[in-house]
């Protein structure tokens, strides 16, 4: 069992200021794997007062040096790269070989492209005559990241803000917070100024709340549900807060009869699979013109059908589990209305993949002649489903895309460019 209680406040591992136990459990075999602390309001307020207390001297210091620090961070995170991905495996599901490969080796990638962006920005610029326009850091950010691409989310917003001179204060979610803890070592381990960047671990109602309200916090930056996110910004509102959003998502892909058909219906498929779903970015409403509508439905089938299902400890090109009781719950409970709103069941369905009687493992899935008023349609899944929708012509394929509460990505897959 994995203890790891404490918080990183001040450049050192520190107790909570009251117990609060908090079980990692295992998406694989529903057993727990881990224990945290919660974290409270008091540990809030202690993890920004030493933000605050390290903001002018990290702002005051050169570029080069700041630069320095994260190429040493960068180096860290590549030499315990396996055991980066071991932990987003345990903590969320992902199958090894992905949570290597694509998960946490978006820490090194982010890394190279925020370095080369600071060696490059204009950080002071003439405006006009006498007049300079001086980019500063803004003071103590607050980030909160969710738990679908854990390392992904945290070095996003961390690196940036550490770059600009900014100090930080993460919460990484409760449910998978063991990359999270991983990071903070490899930033100790780094050498950086104590203070500089801060982790306390905690659910929405305990920390993210008392993050958002804080008068200490300076900038949010938020990454997960709307409802979360409208949350955040509520809280923030009375301190005047500047707050960064990145929503949920009910892409759509629009496919035209023009299109290399068998190509981009896998890969529409495959991007839909891929995280077990859960990625806010995934294209889960596949619009299709009718006229080769019934051939891109028995293509999504069988692409669909070819995703493998299986245990996140082994190598291979499989999907794992959903992260939590919770989001499997959810999950069968939109498959289940789906069906009973008269969307058509292509493939997959309710319950677990075959053989499969323990773990929040789900079945790939495709539903057909669904129409953008049903809740499949609207809502977003966060599981390995995909809905199909035909339409007409341009403008009705245009409508239905826009036709969604959320907004983030599109996608698009035609043989002629002008009409694309």
């Amino acid at each position: 069992m994995i203890e790891k209680r404490e918080f990183y406040i001040d450049g050192a591992w520190v107790a909570p200021e009251q117990s609060n136990d908090c079980d990692v459990i295992d998406p694989a075999t529903e057993e727990v794997c881990a224990v945290i602390s919660l974290g409270t309001k008091a540990d809030v307020d202690k993890a920004v007062a030493a933000a605050r207390a390290a903001f002018p001297g990290w702002a005051a210091t050169p570029l080069e040096v700041r630069i320095a620090l994260l190429e040493k961070l960068d180096a860290v995170m590549k030499r315990r790269m396996n055991e980066l991905g071991e932990a987003i495996s345990l903590e969320m599901g992902a199958p090894i070989d992905f949570a290597i490969n694509d998960q946490a080796a978006t820490g090194p990638w982010h890394m190279a492209g925020f370095l080369q962006a600071a060696k490059n920005f204009e950080w002071e610029e003439p405006f006009a005559e006498g007049q300079v326009i001086v980019r500063e850091p803004i003071g103590v950010c607050g980030l909160i990241t969710p738990w679908n691409w854990p390392v992904n989310q945290i070095t996003l917003k961390v690196i940036p803000a550490l770059l600009t001179g900014c100090t930080c204060v993460l919460k990484p979610s409760e449910i998978a917070p063991l990359s999270a803890i991983l990071f903070a070592e490899f930033v100790d381990e780094a050498g950086f100024p104590k203070g500089v960047f801060n982790l306390v671990n905690g659910d929405g109602a305990g920390v993210g709340e008392a993050m958002s309200h804080h008068p200490g916090i300076d900038m949010m930056s938020f990454t997960g549900s709307t409802r979360a996110g409208a949350l955040v910004s509520k809280g923030a509102a009375d301190t005047v807060k500047r707050v960064t959003l990145e929503l949920g998502g009910k892409s759509p892909n629009i496919i035209f009869a023009d299109a290399d058909l068998s190509k981009v219906v896998r890969r529409g498929v495959n991007h839909c699979m891929e995280n077990t779903g859960q990625s806010c970015n995934a294209p889960t409403r596949m619009l299709v013109e009718r006229t080769v509508y019934d051939d891109v439905v028995g293509l999504a089938k069988d692409a669909a059908e070819a995703v493998k299902v299986g245990d996140p400890r082994e190598s291979g090109r499989h999907i794992g589990p959903l992260v939590s009781q919770a989001q499997f719950n959810k999950v069968q409970g939109l498959i289940e209305t789906a069906i009973a709103e008269g969307a058509r069941l292509v493939t997959g369905g309710m319950g677990r993949p075959d053989g499969m009687n323990r773990g929040y493992f789900v079945r790939p899935t495709v539903f057909a002649d669904v129409n953008n008023q049903m809740t499949i349609a609207r809502e977003e899944v966060f599981g390995p489903v995909l809905v199909m929708i035909p339409f007409e012509d341009e403008d009705e394929a245009v409508e239905i895309a826009n036709d969604t509460p959320y907004g983030l990505a599109a996608y698009l897959s035609t043989g002629d460019a002008e009409k694309g």
